[in-house]
């Protein structure tokens, strides 16, 4: 039986899933290698390249992942997933969109699609379609990401604690067997033993959830789980602290920017003589430096703070995900990688 003209016209629309891009399947050098020898964006993007390389090299360097904006759904969400499977990546800091709406959201068997063409938005909001730029989501779906949530939530043990051991539970959820898709961020960070930070986690499909749970247990005279921020900036400047020599491969820029830069001010403040700046830094982000906001202040300005070193930093203005795959596949193609030990910074709070 044909379905009604509202349903078939959601199906049309939700009909081309986006596809993730793989950074193995490609090798990037030669192009980083050409970009090497032009000018503009191309030699800053081969530049970032190169200290990218050199901070895998470095046996004593910790690096850090840094995400904002919109590039999972748009199809790099692998390229994170990757740059932790192949041990690029030791700490990760996001947006709880990129972690929770983005890559669990896939994990349940759900999808972003293309959108081949856009109506007017109040259509999509008829027809239950969520708009990220060219990118289209399904609500029903996303509301049933907010369901999860919500179950993890009741299965924990009430009271704060750290977007990072939430979403440690997320992962151990996933790999219990409850992932539709194998493979995400997620759960490969909770293999292997890289801590995920949210420090505004509940900006997110986790916010709906976790204020569903909060108030369904207020309603009972239950206690809650929260969220303690001041518990995510404690436990992420601990491996700053432990880890020594860091580096930071940044994707946008917003409050996970801010909060690893942060770090090392904060191990200053907790008594820590003498510790590094951020040796190695990669920004690619589009904002404009004349705003003056932290999205778009540069990496030599966050020196001028203590956080980052000036001799190995390289802002790239460019979308990210037009460059950043070929960044990543260049690394994974020179093989640093493989080379180096794993951090494990998980077991920290064990």
């Amino acid at each position: 039986m044909a379905g009604s003209p509202a349903d078939n016209r959601k199906a049309e629309l939700l009909s081309a899933p986006v596809e993730h891009i793989d950074i193995a399947s490609f090798d990037a050098r030669p192009v980083i290698d050409a970009w090497e020898k032009m000018s503009f964006t191309s030699r800053d993007a081969a530049r970032a390249a190169r200290i990218f390389n050199t901070a895998l090299e470095d046996q004593d360097c910790s690096l850090f992942l840094s995400l904002a904006g919109s590039t999972s759904a748009g199809g790099c969400m692998h390229v994170w997933r990757d740059m932790v499977r192949y041990n690029m990546v030791d700490a990760v800091v996001a947006t709880g969109a990129s972690i929770v709406d983005m890559d669990f959201f896939e994990a349940l068997g759900f999808r972003h699609y293309q959108a081949k063409e856009i109506p007017d938005d109040r259509v999509l909001r008829d027809l239950y379609i969520d708009r990220i730029y060219d990118t289209y989501i399904d609500e029903e779906d996303l509301q049933a990401c907010d369901a999860t949530i919500k179950e993890i939530a009741d299965a924990l043990p009430p009271g704060p604690m750290s977007s990072r051991r939430f979403i440690h539970a997320m992962g151990e959820w996933l790999a219990a067997g409850n992932a539709r898709k194998e493979g995400s961020l997620i759960e490969e960070a909770h293999k292997s033993g890289v801590p995920i930070f949210c420090p505004a986690f509940s900006d997110s499909s986790a916010g709906f959830g976790l204020v569903k749970h909060q108030v369904e247990r207020i309603k009972a005279g239950q206690p809650y789980v929260s969220i303690d921020s001041v518990a995510d900036f404690r436990e992420l400047t601990d491996i700053k602290i432990n880890g020594g020599t860091s580096g930071l491969f940044m994707i946008g820029g917003g409050v996970p920017k801010n909060f690893v830069q942060d770090t090392v001010v904060c191990a200053e403040i907790l008594g820590h003589e003498n510790v590094e700046m951020h040796k190695y830094a990669i920004q690619v982000s589009i904002a404009d430096v004349r705003d003056g906001a932290c999205s778009s202040s540069t990496l030599k300005e966050a020196c001028s703070w203590g956080k980052v070193d000036v001799a190995l930093e390289q802002m790239v203005f460019a979308e990210a995900s037009s460059v950043v795959p070929l960044i990543v596949s260049d690394a994974y193609h020179r093989g640093a990688w493989n080379r180096r030990k794993r951090r494990e910074w998980a077991k920290l709070f064990a």
